[in-house]
Order: C-alpha cells, then structure tokens, then sequence
C-alpha cells in the first residue's frame, strides 16, 4: 500500500478545514464547511469537527471490516455528536458540516463511500477512469447562485450575495431534494452513494476535496486523466501548485466565478498494489 498525501489551506494565515488519513486497507477525506461570516454554534469550529469525524470514521472503517461503511459514518457522527453536544448548539442552522469520501480494501474488493461535494477518482487497469463525486449539492446550488457569478469574487457586493446564497442553501442541507452532507444527524449517511469494485481492476485510488478538482470542474485547465498524470508522474503537491497558480491568475473571479478565491485543498493518492 503506497499512499501519497498532499494538502493546503486556502490562506496561510488560516486553519485548514480538510482532513485525510489512511491506516492498512483504509482511507478518509473530508471536506469540512459552515456559513461563511455565520456563527456555527460551535466553541470548537469546523477544523475540529472534520478532524474528529474523520479519526472516528477511519478507525470504525478499520477496526470493523464487516460493518457497512455507511454504518460506519453513522456511528462517527453519532460519536461527534456526543463529544460537544452538551457545549454547542447542534440545532443551528449554520452547525458544522463535512463532506465525506471513505474507502476499504476486504474480501478482493474496494468498498467506497461518497458524500458531498469531494471527489473520488478510480483509475482501471485498462486505463479507463472513473470519477465518483455526489453532486447534489451542485445541482440545487446552481438554481441559488447566479447572482454570486456575476459579481467580482471579494467584493462587498459578491459577499453580500453569497451570503444569502449560503443561507438559501443551508435550508435545503439533509432534506429531500436537497442535498446531503455530514453533520448533526447520523441519518444523513443513509443518503451516502456507495459501492464496490473489484481491487485487482484498479491502478490507483485517489480522493480529492473540491478545492484540489477544480482545475477540472472549475477551471476546464485539465481533465481526469491529467490529474493521474501529475500525480503518477509528480505529486499531490504538484496538483495542489497548479490549482493555485490557476486561482492566484484570476483573483477577482472574472475567468471563473467561484466562491472562495482560494479553498483548502487535499489529495490522497493511494496504489492499491504497491
């Protein structure tokens, strides 16, 4: 098992809100969110529940091969949710969140789970590519958003409008048609897209938070198998540099609208057969 991990936050300054880790046969990413200029209701913030959902889902992943993966989520959240629901108030609207991507290697197979926004990136023996992202978020998102892109990314205006945007949005978090994302309620896990595949088909596993695809689905500057190509040929760090040459080139957003000039960005690149 040869695991690559590259990750970055957004500003120097502040805390990256990305987690990822492997142990034997196993791997997590998440992504971790709030509202923007929003108390979450949280003393601890979003760096601490991605990081803690994140530790308490890789060892239920590995430490109990048989059990689902999404039962496996559930119980992490539910673990969570017991460290801090007696100081924080998990009712808010605005409570932390993580989008989740989780793997395991068991019985010849690749068991896989993905929730949010991130992205999970299988590479075949046979040199096909798959990319597995939940974009349900981005589809409501789209029918919320228009007035954001119009707007110069940093701007008091482009702010302002985001905020609401946000806002519009959390009101659709973990309901029917809207979208579904780790947070307070185990329930959520249920709505998880998961499957399994075959381990001896697969090149190469890699998870991606959507801060480290967006020279794909952001930027159109490459496609999935350019991504494979930096990572087999370079590093995590290497794709990590060109998303931000990309966003440091167009910091108003004129190019590509977007919500954030800069997000935190993390990939575990994972070959299963080394």
């Amino acid at each position: 098992m040869n695991v690559a991990l590259g990750t970055l936050p957004a500003e120097p300054d502040q805390q990256n809100e990305d987690f990822a880790a492997a142990a034997p046969g196993a791997a997590v990413l998440l992504d971790g969110a709030g509202v923007a200029g929003a108390e979450t209701g949280c003393v601890h913030g979003i760096a601490w529940f991605s990081s803690t959902l994140g530790g308490l889902l890789l060892g239920n992943i590995a430490g109990d091969p048989a059990r689902p993966l999404s039962d496996c989520l559930a119980d992490a959240i539910r673990g969570v949710r017991s460290l801090h629901e007696d100081t924080c108030d998990l009712t808010y609207r605005a409570s932390p969140t993580s989008t989740v991507v989780a793997v395991r290697v068991g019985g010849g197979a690749l068991e896989y789970l993905v929730l949010g926004d991130s992205t999970l990136l299988l590479a075949g023996q046979d040199g096909k590519t798959t990319a597995v992202t939940d974009d349900r978020l981005d589809q409501v998102g789209k029918q919320l958003r228009a007035t954001v892109d119009r707007l110069p990314t940093g701007t008091p205006e482009h702010a302002a409008a985001l905020a609401q945007y946000r806002d519009e949005l959390t009101g659709l978090r973990n309901r029917p048609g809207g979208f579904w994302i780790a947070g307070p309620e185990p329930r959520a896990a249920e709505h998880a897209l998961t499957g399994t595949v075959l381990l001896e088909s697969l090149a190469s596993v890699t998870l991606l938070s959507d801060g480290a695809t967006r020279l794909v689905d952001r930027f159109g500057l490459a496609d999935w198998t350019d991504v494979l190509d930096v990572l087999a040929s370079a590093s995590p760090d290497e794709l990590i540099r060109r998303v931000r040459e990309a966003e440091n080139g167009d910091p108003d957003g004129h190019r590509w609208p977007r919500g954030k000039a800069r997000d935190d960005a993390t990939v575990l690149h994972w070959v299963p057969s080394s």
